[in-house]
């Protein structure tokens, strides 16, 4: 078996990221590749691409995510998540003071990674230097967008928050840093993630529905759904030209007109490419049974 696919999965939580691209390998494609991972004890949903797709995993990364987290003040642990141990402890702060830093924590912010990160410092990964022991990791603040954030409820020392957020931002960032600002600490007790971009957790199924796996939806489908992505149909000059990765100035302008962001090229209906306007570049060729 062997498919282009776009697989929208709802991780549980106490599994890797790792183990849920494992089980599509071995059902789907085995080349895949991830859109964005999720840490262990964090749930909800990723986006996974297969075949010729997984050239599209860039436009698939810089989506806006939508998590629901359960925040706990009163402690902070090394990792920012459950999983750490304990290194500060700090009074609760009230609900009037927790509301005030929800509503003033939105917006463009400068948000240092947690050490406990992927991040590469001098070519190693960050959570391989944190794991060491080794004292002197520091990561550069980073631009960042909260776009929304809302109060659930508080019920001390618990903050249930939902926010919409730019690429990059980690909401273990989040949680030190509304700790913080609240004159206490916090990290990350519960993590779910409920949208990437367009896509929703009512759409996923379960990392291991192998019988939903054999029967995905046409991954194109969800394509047209990033933003700004638009169709257009090529005579067999352009056609043959994009097929082997060139995109004729006469298609480059037709896009511009539109202001589209992606493009599906076809020729007579059927997809030859996918075309990142942006980038200016072919992002993808589909090709059947790669």
């Amino acid at each position: 078996m062997s498919r282009n696919a776009v697989i929208l999965v709802d991780k549980a939580s106490g599994i890797t990221s790792f183990d849920c691209l494992g089980r599509i390998k071995r059902n789907v494609n085995k080349k895949t590749g991830h859109c964005g991972t999720l840490d262990k004890f964090a749930h909800g949903l990723m986006v996974v691409l297969s075949g010729s797709y997984t050239h599209l995993v860039p436009a698939f990364m810089g989506l806006d995510k939508t998590y629901e987290a359960v925040i706990e003040f009163g402690k902070m642990t090394d990792t920012l998540d459950p999983e750490g141990e304990v290194i500060e402890t700090g009074d609760i702060p009230s609900a009037d003071v927790v509301r005030q830093m929800v509503e003033k924590l939105v917006g463009e912010q400068m948000q240092v990674p947690p050490a406990y990160s992927a991040i590469h410092v001098n070519g190693v990964r960050s959570y391989q230097l944190a794991r060491s022991g080794d004292d002197m990791v520091e990561l550069k603040a980073r631009k960042i967008i909260i776009h929304h954030a809302q109060l659930i409820s508080y019920e001390a020392p618990y903050l249930k928050v939902r926010l919409e957020v730019s690429k990059g931002t980690y909401i273990r960032s989040y949680a030190r840093d509304i700790g913080h600002m609240c004159n206490s600490c916090a990290y990350v007790k519960e993590l779910y993630r409920t949208k990437i971009g367009p896509f929703s957790i009512e759409d996923s199924i379960a990392f291991d529905d192998v019988d939903a796996m054999k029967n995905l939806p046409d991954g194109e489908l969800l394509i047209r759904r990033l933003p700004g992505t638009v169709e257009l149909e090529m005579d067999s000059t352009e056609a043959f030209k994009a097929a082997n990765g060139y995109v004729m100035p006469s298609i480059k302008s037709r896009l511009k007109e539109m202001d589209a962001r992606f493009a599906i090229l076809k020729r007579d209906q059927k997809t030859v490419c996918i075309y990142s306007v942006s980038e200016g570049k072919i992002l993808c060729q589909v090709r059947d049974g790669e």
